[in-house]
């Protein structure tokens, strides 16, 4: 039976073909036989899932089919709150915390009749990682289990990718969908910012966040957003927009589609291997012999687009685990440490002038919106090892992925090939915002007009998991006694109380935070505004005021 898409399960649901309690069973019995050597779980739901599969399974016999995706098993990435069940964020700080309510995201999976299998590693509060030294182990590539799945949705990623999910929600902040898809070999979606809501979800950064569908199938994405696209007025960043028939956009058609192809980006700006450029090459060639128009475009150093995210989300990660960094640092994992730290270093000019600077790049994709109907790029890949990761590179490496999340349109990661040892490569395609159909449309006739979806990651019930590497000693600040001293005054002042290997985790990050700083430093005309913006009080306003006055706000704060 098994793996299935969510497509090809649901058309056998709906024939009777078989039932929803006998998929979830077949994928409990999967996750059981296969997820010791990936840990792309860190806890299942069983009794839930089969109490759901019988409910699903009475509708349905009833005539009550609810859609595609009524009795189909899915899983979440643990930053999605879910009611009486842990949601940890990956950390130790919230080991315990148990939601009241679930996440709008999930409300609305449920409401369409989907099974909820268990809760996903990730990154520590999807931000930082593969980290070694957390309470779950970090999840492991099915393609190879001694490489990295990419982050933060790793979990998501690799449940997907080994048919232990037929569907996975996960959250892209600077890449965190489309890393993992591209790394583990599935598509995944960064819908356009607001057109799902973030009520529920840990947050990573106010101005980043987006939560999305991952998948084996284009199709399938379009299939999940279907269900999870909507306005929630208790979310301020919600747009208040029809959302369209996604699945009916996918006519295989695209002939005469104008689309832009940002060789720049991964050529010359952050350079993948030949290997992936042959892929993307190849990739162009489909399109192209599809009926799409393709045409060389350029858009800025992926450097100015990555100053300007990391410059506001540190701030606001800060802002969101402040009280638990002062009272608590140890409790968090090192690479965790490694990026949120920093955000002390930031002053408030700075994150004013990224959010200045992020208006200009808005303006700036304009044009490109008006001349294309989308754009095309290569994604991350291939997975590296695991053992090769170092929290430093967080701040040294360029983004592939993070130009999309400040331009906050929709951007699509999927296979175009494999590496000659098995490992998946990908591509981005990346429309005009809130025009998510086209996107997939352009994705869903690259991936039935090749080979990519019929092979599947090879696992042996029953196999060990490698050991884990050693936790990578921190990375030494190349600065001298004076700044060590500054930065040490910074610190006392923010309350953090750091041990030694913590304060150098902080130093290393610290010539970094100057050089995007000094990116975007230029002289500006008083008229030129923050991409943030005040509106008036709504009725999510007024709830968060309520919260506070009785101590909800923050259900970590009387740990």
């Amino acid at each position: 039976m098994l793996p299935l898409t969510i497509a090809e399960a649901a058309r056998h649901i709906a024939t009777r073909a078989f039932s929803p309690v006998e998929l979830t069973r077949a994928v409990l019995d999967r996750i059981e036989n296969l997820d010791p050597q990936l840990n792309a779980y860190i806890r299942t739901t069983p009794d839930l899932a089969l109490r759901q599969a019988r409910a699903a399974e009475a509708e349905i016999a009833a005539g009550h089919y609810r859609g595609p995706l009524h009795g189909i098993p899915f899983a979440l990435k643990d930053i999605f709150s879910t009611a009486g069940i842990p949601t940890t964020g990956h950390s130790r700080t919230a080991i315990d915390h148990v939601p009241a309510e679930d996440a709008h995201t999930v409300a609305r999976l449920h409401k369409g009749g989907a099974v909820l299998l268990g809760k996903l590693a990730t990154h520590e509060f999807a931000h930082g990682g593969p980290s070694f030294d957390l309470p779950w182990p970090p999840a492991r590539n099915p393609w190879n289990t001694a490489h990295v799945t990419g982050g933060s949705s790793s979990g998501s990623g690799a449940a997907v990718a080994a048919g232990l999910a037929l569907g996975a929600m996960g959250s892209d902040t600077g890449g965190s969908i489309r890393n993992p898809a591209a790394l583990c070999g599935i598509a995944g979606l960064k819908p356009t910012y607001g057109l799902l809501s973030r009520r529920g979800v840990w947050t990573n950064s106010f101005s980043y966040d987006h939560a999305g569908p991952m998948a084996w199938t284009v199709e399938d994405c379009a299939l999940m957003l279907g269900v999870l696209a909507g306005h929630d007025p208790l979310d301020p960043a919600s747009a208040d927009r029809p959302v369209p028939e996604y699945r009916t956009a996918l006519t295989r058609d695209i002939r005469g589609l104008r689309i832009g192809v940002l060789r720049d980006l991964y050529e010359r700006d952050v350079p993948v291997p030949a290997v992936a450029r042959q892929a993307m090459e190849a990739a162009l060639e489909v399109l192209r012999g599809l009926g799409a128009v393709l045409e060389d475009v350029t858009i800025r150093p992926a450097a100015d687009y990555y100053a300007v995210k990391v410059l506001t989300a540190e701030a606001e990660l800060y802002a969101v685990h402040e009280q638990a960094l002062r009272e608590r640092p140890g409790e968090f994992g090192e690479d965790f440490l490694g990026r949120s730290l920093a955000a002390i270093l930031i002053r408030a000019e700075d994150t004013i002038q990224a959010q200045r600077e992020r208006r200009v790049m808005l303006a700036e994709f304009a044009p490109l919106y008006r001349r294309y109907d989308a754009l095309v790029t290569a994604g991350p890949g291939p997975a590296p090892r695991l053992e090769s990761w170092r929290t430093i590179h967080f701040w040294q490496k360029g983004s592939l992925t993070t130009p999309f999340n400040v331009s906050g349109g929709p951007a699509l990661a999927q296979c175009v090939g494999f590496t000659p040892e098995g490992l998946p490569l990908a591509m981005q395609l990346v429309g005009r915002p809130f025009d998510d159909a086209t996107v997939l449309r352009i994705g869903h006739a690259y991936e039935q007009a090749t080979p990519w979806r019929t092979r599947r990651p090879a696992l042996t019930p029953g196999a060990m998991p490698l050991p884990l590497p050693p936790v990578p000693d921190p990375t030494s600040a190349e600065i001298g006694p004076t700044e060590r001293d500054r930065i040490a005054v910074v610190a006392r002042r923010a309350g953090l109380l750091l041990n030694e290997r913590q304060f150098e985790l902080l130093c290393a990050a610290a010539p970094y935070v100057e050089q995007m700083a000094g990116r975007l430093r230029r002289p500006r005309a008083f008229t030129e505004e923050p991409a943030s913006i005040f509106r008036f009080g709504t009725s999510w306003d007024l709830d968060v005021v309520q919260n506070r006055r009785v101590g909800q706000d923050n259900p970590r704060s009387s740990r």
